[in-house]
């Protein structure tokens, strides 16, 4: 097993370029003109272009450039974010905690309902539960993130505000974002300490309840928008995979030996219905851990997905070599686990 981790680490290098050089080729297709647009500070530097075209290369050939952000990174340099006004590095340091937070809190009712009503779906075949579990599941798959989510805002936020507020204690409205604008205020005056960079732990390890409960309040819609729609994936792929290991020689085998049928079902069908629906969750993961762009941007979440999309809309270069770097790096690691998974689930694949 460990021979092949490593194999697959020297791998990531190969990944990490092939991703570069095409975010950079593509940004080849912008004239010089309107990549150093996006490097003016000032409207003084935007009446200037051809001193930001000389500045930065921006007419060099593409080999050169990239050459030269290369080694900007092998130096430890992403480059500056305009978004965020500060280091690339420094942004994905700050943006990726809450995202690992969403991603976490969402995988578990993702994989958890997918698997559980894929398995019910399967092991009650054409009954009421199978009937319920299609529906869900079509709705769910043809369901828009970004339809949900505008639902969810407006109905919670907009028109059962105040109930979010009564329910809140009667302290702070629930708005969207990751906690409220008070608590948001206490934590900049430096009261609050960081230890993870995920809210709802360190609110915990500081003793705070009530921003622990704020913290949960605000990841209830962005986790249900997350859970709902990807969960659907899951669930057919769990149903079919079943239905077809149901039908395996081995299981009948298993059967006329005596064996009792939630031995059967649970032990040797649903372990091995599961090789695909690992391979599903580990896109899953990788997109989650990512960044949710979508779902980030409706619910006002300060996640990598949010300033991806910033970056993007605004011409970001270096934020958006840089977050390609970085969601380089979560594909190969995802994928890693996936495949280490698969050792522990199937005993016949072997990794020697």
């Amino acid at each position: 097993m460990l021979p092949f981790i490593i194999r697959r680490l020297f791998f990531l290098p190969v990944v990490f370029f092939g991703v570069t050089i095409i975010i950079v080729l593509l940004m080849q297709l912008l004239t010089p003109y309107q990549r150093a647009a996006a490097f003016a500070r000032s409207e003084q530097q935007a009446r200037n272009l051809d001193a930001i075209i000389q500045q930065y290369g921006l007419d060099d050939p593409w080999y050169m450039q990239y050459g030269r952000w290369l080694g900007q990174v092998a130096q430890g340099n992403l480059g500056y974010s305009r978004v965020t006004a500060e280091p690339v590095l420094t942004t994905i340091r700050k943006r990726f905690p809450p995202t690992l937070e969403l991603a976490l809190f969402a995988i578990i009712p993702v994989i958890g309902a997918g698997i559980w009503f894929g398995t019910a779906a399967a092991l009650n075949r054409d009954k009421f539960i199978d009937q319920l579990t299609r529906v869900l599941s079509i709705v769910g798959w043809s369901l828009p993130t970004f339809v949900f989510g505008i639902w969810l805002l407006v109905i919670f936020y907009g028109g059962l505000g105040e109930f979010l507020k009564d329910f809140a204690g009667g302290l702070f409205r629930v708005e969207p974002g990751r906690l409220s604008t008070p608590y948001i205020i206490e934590l900049a005056s430096g009261n609050f300490r960081s230890y993870t960079g995920l809210m709802t732990i360190d609110a915990l390890l500081n003793g705070r309840l009530d921003i622990f409960w704020n913290a949960i309040l605000h990841l209830i819609l962005p986790v249900t928008t997350l859970a709902v729609v990807a969960s659907a994936q899951i669930m057919r792929v769990m149903r079919s995979s079943l239905l077809d290991t149901l039908s395996q020689d081995y299981v009948r085998t298993a059967r006329a030996k005596g064996l009792e049928e939630s031995v059967v079902n649970i032990k040797h069908a649903r372990r091995n219905a599961l090789i695909p629906v690992l391979t599903l969750a580990g896109f899953v993961l990788t997109g989650l851990i990512s960044g949710v762009v979508i779902t980030e941007t409706i619910f006002n979440y300060p996640g990598l997905g949010q300033w991806a999309a910033s970056a993007a809309v605004q011409l970001d270069y270096a934020a958006v070599l840089g977050f390609a770097v970085f969601l380089s790096m979560v594909v190969v690691i995802a994928n890693l686990l996936v495949d280490v998974m698969y050792g522990i689930i199937d005993p016949r694949i072997r990794y020697d």
